[in-house]
C-alpha cells in the first residue's frame, strides 16, 4: 500500500539528493562496486590455487558402441583462457566450469609470468602454446577468451603475428584495445606503458590488417573502472571482423565471473564465422 505525501526512511540517500537519472547511475555504481569488492575478496582466496601450471586432461574418446548409436558431430575447437595483468588462471574457475557444462570438452587456462614486460614477447609465447595445443588435440584452430591484458596479448598474436591461422574466435573482456589512461602512477611498469593510448603496441594494432581471419568479440562494461575512456575496450578497426557488446551493471573484475556474461561468451563462441566482413557491430547485455 502506498501512502501519498510520505517518503520512506529506507529510500537510498542518493535517490533523495540526486536527480533521478544520476541517482539511478549511483545506485548501479554502488552495486557494481560492492560486487567488485566481493569478487576481489573471493579471488584473493583462490589466487594461490592458480599459481601452478594446470594439469592437462585429455578427453576420453568415445567407445565404438557409442559411435554406432550416435550421429557423428563435429568436435568444437579447444578453448584457451588467458588472464589479465598480475593475475593467474584461477580467475576463470567459474567460466571454465560453465563452458564445460555446455559442451566444451577441451579447455586450457594458460599462465604467463607476472614479470612479463612486453606484450609482443608474451604474444610469441602464446603462439607457441597455441601451436602445441593444435598439434596435441588434432584441431587446426582454437578459440580464445582473454581478460584485460590477456585479450590484448591474444589480439596481437592473431593480428600481428599471423595467429589468425590458428585462432578462430577471440573473445575479449575489458581489454584496452585502444589504450587506457587509468592509474598513471603505474607507468613505471613497461607493460602498463604499452597499454597506454599512443604506445607503439597500440599503434601497431591500428595498422591495416587485410585478410585477418579471426573473429573478434569484445565485451566492454559501462562501469569498468580500469578503462579510460570506457570505449577503449571496443575493437574499432576497418579490417577486422568485430562485434562489441556493451555490458551494463558490472565492473572489470566481474566480467570473467558473471553468469550472464558467460552466457554471452558461449553464444559468441558458438556463432559460425560470417562470410562477409562488415563494420564492427554493436550489441548490449544488461546483467544487473
Amino acid at each position: 500500500m502506498k501512502v501519498p505525501g510520505t517518503v520512506s526512511p529506507f529510500l537510498p540517500l542518493c535517490q533523495r539528493l540526486l536527480p533521478t537519472k544520476l541517482a539511478g547511475l549511483s545506485v548501479a555504481l554502488l552495486k557494481a562496486t560492492a560486487l567488485e569488492f566481493a569478487i576481489l575478496a573471493g579471488h584473493l582466496l583462490l589466487y594461490p590455487s592458480g599459481i601452478t601450471k594446470e594439469r592437462r586432461v585429455v578427453p576420453a574418446l568415445p567407445s565404438p558402441a557409442d559411435d554406432t548409436t550416435k550421429l557423428p558431430t563435429q568436435a568444437k575447437p579447444p578453448v584457451v583462457l588467458l588472464h589479465g595483468f598480475i593475475d593467474n588462471r584461477s580467475v576463470f574457475l567459474l567460466l571454465r566450469r560453465n563452458l564445460a557444462q555446455h559442451g566444451r570438452q577441451h579447455i586450457e587456462s594458460l599462465n604467463y609470468s607476472p614479470l612479463t614486460c612486453d606484450i609482443r614477447t608474451a604474444a610469441e609465447l602464446l603462439g607457441r602454446h597455441i601451436e602445441e595445443i593444435c598439434e596435441r588435440t588434432g584441431h587446426d584452430r582454437v578459440d580464445i577468451v582473454g581478460h584485460s591484458l590477456g585479450g590484448l596479448i591474444a589480439r596481437y598474436y592473431a593480428q600481428c603475428l599471423g595467429g589468425d591461422t590458428h585462432v578462430r574466435t577471440l573473445v575479449t573482456l575489458g581489454t584496452p584495445h585502444s589504450g587506457t589512461r587509468v592509474a598513471p602512477l603505474m607507468n613505471a611498469h613497461p607493460i602498463v606503458r604499452q597499454m597506454r593510448p599512443g604506445s607503439t603496441v597500440i599503434e601497431e594494432l591500428s595498422r591495416p590488417a587485410p585478410g585477418c581471419r579471426t573473429q573478434f568479440v569484445s565485451f566492454w562494461s559501462d562501469l569498468d573502472h580500469l578503462m579510460d575512456p570506457l570505449e577503449a575496450a571496443c575493437v574499432e578497426h576497418p579490417d577486422l571482423l568485430a562485434q562489441n557488446v556493451r555490458v551494463s551493471g558490472v565492473g572489470h573484475l566481474a566480467l570473467p565471473v558473471h553468469p550472464a556474461v558467460a552466457t554471452g561468451i558461449r553464444q559468441a563462441l558458438d556463432t559460425e564465422e560470417p562470410m562477409a566482413r562488415p563494420a564492427a557491430r554493436r550489441g548490449g547485455l544488461t546483467v544487473a
